[in-house]
């Protein structure tokens, strides 16, 4: 079993999606401490001046030494409604921007208490609108032991994994000869950004999945995808 995680972010880069869709389970890290400054609570789009960030504003009293599910998002400020003005105002006039608008429109008329919440209610959409059927698990119903490297190892033994995907930056906290005489195959994603038809000038990289998807539909899981590690690669460089 093909296994990877990250923690919840924030309207997530195209690089989360070609790593869940390598995998045949993907982990919700939803009980790491939370880091301020990371993409758990914000992430870019591309307005006509440019990327843009949308940051969730949390309660930051008594933030630090929480878990990222426990960590509560701001009442006292409309982002909600900034957010969705800013997706409107940044792509009314791309491509595909009708066929997800009432998605984002009903997401933000909502009332969200925790970041976890809004964050992993969004990537089930992304999944399923993509097209990738990876089972997601939260952290949350497990009983993940350790830190860093040894977390991420008793997870997969735990799940019974034979490989782990990990990020680019897995490479400076994972004992790689740990996880191989556990019988489990750590691969580092190495992701190559695409370049795909966008709006408002010379093409922007690393933005959130929604500039993709608003720019280019259906085809967005095939742009994300190529140039990179397919699930038919991963399976012959573990073999």
């Amino acid at each position: 079993m093909i296994l990877t995680a990250h923690q919840p972010a924030y309207l997530p880069w195209l690089g989360l999606f070609h790593k869940i869709a390598l995998a045949d389970r993907f982990v919700s890290y939803n009980q790491v401490q939370y880091q301020p400054e990371e993409w758990i609570n914000r992430n870019r789009i591309k307005a006509a001046s440019g990327p843009l960030w949308l940051t969730v504003p949390v309660q930051r009293k008594g933030y630090m030494g929480k878990k990222i599910d426990e960590i509560a998002i701001f009442e006292g400020n409309p982002w909600a409604r900034k957010h969705w003005e800013s997706l409107r105002g940044s792509y009314a006039k791309a491509p595909y921007f009708k066929k997800y608008a009432d998605f984002f429109e009903d997401t933000y008329s909502r009332q969200w208490k925790t970041l976890v919440a809004l964050n992993e209610y969004m990537l089930r959409w992304f999944l399923d609108t993509l097209g990738i059927a990876t089972a997601v698990d939260s952290a949350a119903d497990r009983d993940f032991r350790g830190q860093k490297g040894k977390l991420v190892l008793d997870m997969c033994c735990q799940m019974g994994a034979g490989v782990f995907i990990f990020g680019v930056q897995g490479k400076d906290y994972a004992d790689e000869a740990a996880f191989r005489e556990a019988g489990i195959t750590p691969v580092f994603q190495d992701y190559s950004h695409p370049v795909y038809p966008q709006l408002h000038g010379d093409f922007r990289s690393h933005l959130s999945i929604v500039d993709l998807l608003f720019n280019c539909g259906d085809d967005s899981l095939d742009i994300l995808m190529s140039g990179n590690l397919d699930r038919k690669g991963l399976e012959q460089h573990c073999s």
